[in-house]
């Protein structure tokens, strides 16, 4: 069995405001050159069980990258995760946003599920310990921006203040 990949790290900011970047802005802080259209006007994460993470690309056609299989804003989220693979190939990616205290969340994260890959387990494994960090610092980034439209004392939306 691969094991599984285990990244924490702390952002400063609170877990709403964390989860909420990076559910509602996941576009936002994607580095474009993580896409498989190298051209996406948007990358979109829909809420709640079910929905999906794709990739729209300019020509309006979409690209798949996963569903989401747990969702309990702020504090847990996870979903099947197949860019640029068959859904049959998917692995498991599963974020807990931890309040630490002092308005400092800790993200701990959890992509597992490799043995589905059989022997392109361990390669897709080793990628994905660079992809993840190449990700991480545009997450923290948008995160703790000061223009960020979340990051506020209230995590409420703009328009509800």
């Amino acid at each position: 069995m691969t094991e599984p990949l285990r990244l924490s790290f702390d952002i400063g900011c609170s877990p709403e405001h964390a989860f909420r970047t990076w559910t509602e802005r996941f576009g936002a802080w994607w580095p474009p050159g993580h896409t498989m259209s190298d051209d996406p006007p948007a990358i979109r994460l829909e809420p709640g069980v079910g929905g999906r993470i794709f990739e729209e690309a300019r020509d309006g056609s979409e690209i798949d990258w996963g569903r989401v299989t747990a969702w309990e804003p702020p504090h847990r989220l996870a979903y099947l995760w197949h860019i640029g693979r068959d859904h049959g190939d998917a692995t498991d990616v599963e974020l807990t946003f931890v309040d630490v205290g002092d308005g400092t969340t800790r993200l701990e994260i959890v992509h597992s599920g490799f043995e589905r890959l059989g022997a392109d387990a361990d390669s897709y494994r080793e990628a994905n310990t660079g992809g993840w960090g190449g990700l991480i610092p545009h997450f923290v980034e948008a995160c703790e921006a000061a223009d960020h439209p979340f990051h506020q004392s209230s995590d409420q939306p703009q328009e509800q203040r």
